[in-house]
């Protein structure tokens, strides 16, 4: 089942991988240093995730916890973009990306390397 997390969900899950189980004070601090928000907006955003089943909430200290992983997240969104900004075709997005930065030696036999492990 696919759950659609907004930009702001987006931001107290990548708290949460980056930092692991935290408690809402934690989090809330967290992101008032990041993005500026009081208190009653990070709850508000942790309770919208809770009802996702994209955290948990466990007890005692009201700590908060990742329920989807990171790679799920990932998968989903750049299915989304595939689909609404490149008609479904990985290869133009692939394709899009390389021709608007110059890649280095390396990324470019990364790129290569994990093409290679496709096949």
């Amino acid at each position: 089942m696919e759950i659609k997390l907004f930009d702001s969900e987006l931001k107290v899950m990548d708290v949460l991988w980056k930092e692991g189980d935290v408690t809402a004070k934690q989090l809330a601090a967290i992101l008032k240093k990041q993005v500026g928000w009081n208190k009653n907006t990070t709850y508000t955003v942790i309770k919208k995730c809770i009802e996702k089943d994209a955290i948990e909430r466990l007890e005692p200290n009201f700590i908060c916890r990742a329920i989807l992983p990171k790679e799920q997240v990932q998968a989903q969104e750049t299915k989304e973009l595939i689909n609404k900004i490149f008609d479904g075709s990985a290869d133009l997005l692939f394709a899009s990306l390389l021709s608007r930065k110059n890649l280095s030696q390396e990324e470019i036999e990364r790129l290569k390397r994990r093409v290679n492990e496709l096949e």
